[in-house]
């Protein structure tokens, strides 16, 4: 078979992690070190670096979390001014195109799909995609008050896209979704009630589910968390392992404090061969898939992702696979219902088949918006020890909400061309939504949270249903610490249970009903 030459292909991947523990600053790593040690590894990984060096002609890099959210990041050691600059000026390479990401965990997955495509059509030669965080290299000089400075001033244009649309609105925001923590144990909870099982069956659930993935971080070399965890541990509530969110302990969750970095190199088959990268290293993009969900209070059913099911559908369809073709899997995990819901979504059961290859954000570690490409290094690795296997990465931003996911194999595809993923997102938004109130109500409880401060619940958010619609709700500032304890009584599951609403100067306030 002859393959078109400006077919996108997967040449070279590198990742570094830094377990830095705050001795000498002159050994802190930062952001930009991070990814000139991962870039410099994808190059060597190519067995073509110079050639493929001085290819190069666009560097993008992922948005760190610095500049995604104010207060992500310890503030006060500074940073690079232009990120993809600055790791281009390190690489001694002088892209066309030097690009800064949007927010969120989706974007590794979707620039591949997008400079694929961007390559087929000639619009790119070859493109480094890279990303880093140094989050606990910031926590541990902030802590110990060692003095580091990462501030870089660059020359140069840079195409900054931004922070990206916003994924909650005012009406959530003002009655208390906003922070990840306080928003994925919306579905977590509502996962747990379409399931017909108790607070202590599904946690059981979600602990076993992350006892395996710590198993694989614990055999992972640029894990920032490698050590295998038991199932009884994650369950139990302990000094080390404290409540974070209902029905979230510290260990469930992503954990950021990491010092990581990744990058991948893609091309064309034509290219490829004028640089001399030997056949052995390509990695194909078989499938993709992309989709963007609504707010989380407009969609359907919080028990359920319509972007995960649709855009895992797609990618599938794309790539003319079923999911029992798929040999290797890396399923975004910043909570266990990420992984859930796609399991779920695809039918496979994550007791037999293993969902991550790196152990996930929470032990092979949450490097901000960047985990995934960790996961797409980790894949291409993966595929080329088992040539002519599939595997599918998907890659999840925001709030269930921005959803990216790419099939790949060392399988070179029969007449590549790129993937329309609009269908994917008119089958998304064509989800009913419910109405929302801002009323004076009597609701049933549909899902909710408590956030927990040192162990103590400190504030909450309930979703609510009634005839009429949907309403959220904080609860009531007359008595918060009441209704706090209302929620968190363990003998009674706030699911199904009677709030009543307030509506008071576009807030709404729930009391739940003894």
């Amino acid at each position: 078979m002859t393959l078109n030459p400006n077919t996108p292909v997967l040449i070279g991947v590198g990742q570094a992690v830094d377990h830095w523990d705050g001795s000498d600053a002159a050994t802190a790593p930062s952001p930009q070190s991070l990814m000139q040690r991962a870039a410099e590894a994808a190059l060597a990984d190519t067995g073509a670096a110079e050639a493929v060096r001085g290819a190069i002609d666009v560097v993008t890099v992922v948005r760190h979390f610095a500049d995604s959210a104010p207060g992500m990041v310890p503030e006060g050691f500074g940073g690079c001014d232009k990120p993809p600059l600055g790791l281009a000026k390190r690489l001694g390479v002088t892209p066309a195109r030097a690009i800064y990401s949007i927010v969120g965990g989706q974007s590794p997955q979707s620039l591949v799909n997008e400079f694929a495509a961007a390559i087929y059509a000639g619009d790119a030669r070859c493109v480094l995609l890279s990303g880093s965080e140094a989050i606990a290299a910031a926590k541990t000089a902030a802590r110990k008050g060692v003095p580091i400075d990462w501030n870089e001033t660059i020359e140069g244009e840079m195409e900054d896209r931004g922070l990206g649309p916003m994924l909650l609105d005012r009406h959530e925001l003002k009655n208390g979704i906003g922070a990840p923590i306080l928003t994925y144990p919306l579905f977590e909870n509502a996962l747990r009630a379409r399931l017909g099982r108790s607070k202590a069956e599904h946690v059981a659930e979600m602990s076993e589910l992350w006892a395996g993935f710590s198993e694989v971080a614990a055999r992972n070399p640029y894990a920032q968390f490698p050590k295998a965890i038991s199932a009884d541990y994650l369950a139990t509530p302990s000094d080390g392992n404290y409540p974070v969110a209902d029905p979230y302990l510290k260990w469930h969750v992503a954990q950021d404090a990491v010092n990581q970095g990744a990058a991948v190199i893609l091309t064309s088959i034509g290219q490829a061969e004028a640089m001399g990268v030997p056949r052995e290293k390509w990695v194909f993009l078989h499938g993709s898939g992309e989709a963007m969900d609504k707010p989380v209070s407009l969609r359907t059913d919080l028990s359920r992702s319509r972007a995960i099911e649709v855009s895992l559908k797609g990618a599938l369809e794309s790539a003319g696979k079923s999911p029992a073709e798929i040999s290797h899997y890396d399923i975004y995990s910043c909570f266990p219902v990420a992984v859930l819901l796609a399991a779920e979504a695809l039918g496979v059961d994550w007791r037999t088949t293993p969902l991550t290859l790196t152990g996930g954000l929470p032990f092979a570690g949450g490097a901000g918006n960047n985990y995934s490409m960790h996961a797409i290094a980790a894949m291409a690795e993966t595929l080329r020890a088992d040539p002519g296997s599939f595997g599918l990465v998907l890659a999840n931003g925001g709030f269930l909400s921005k959803e990216a996911v790419g099939i790949y194999s060392t399988t070179s595809p029969e007449g590549w061309s790129p993937v329309d993923h609009a269908p994917m997102q008119a089958e998304v938004d064509a989800q009913a939504s419910p109405e929302r109130l801002e009323e004076d109500a009597t609701g049933t409880i549909e899902s909710f949270t408590i956030g927990y401060a040192k162990g103590v619940p400190a504030r909450a958010v309930v979703v609510a249903r009634t005839d009429k619609g949907r309403i959220v709700a904080r609860p009531d500032d007359a008595d918060k610490a009441g209704q706090l304890a209302a929620l968190a009584d363990p003998s009674r599951d706030p699911i199904g249970r009677t709030v009543t609403i307030r509506h008071a100067d576009g807030v709404n306030s729930f009391t739940v009903a003894a």
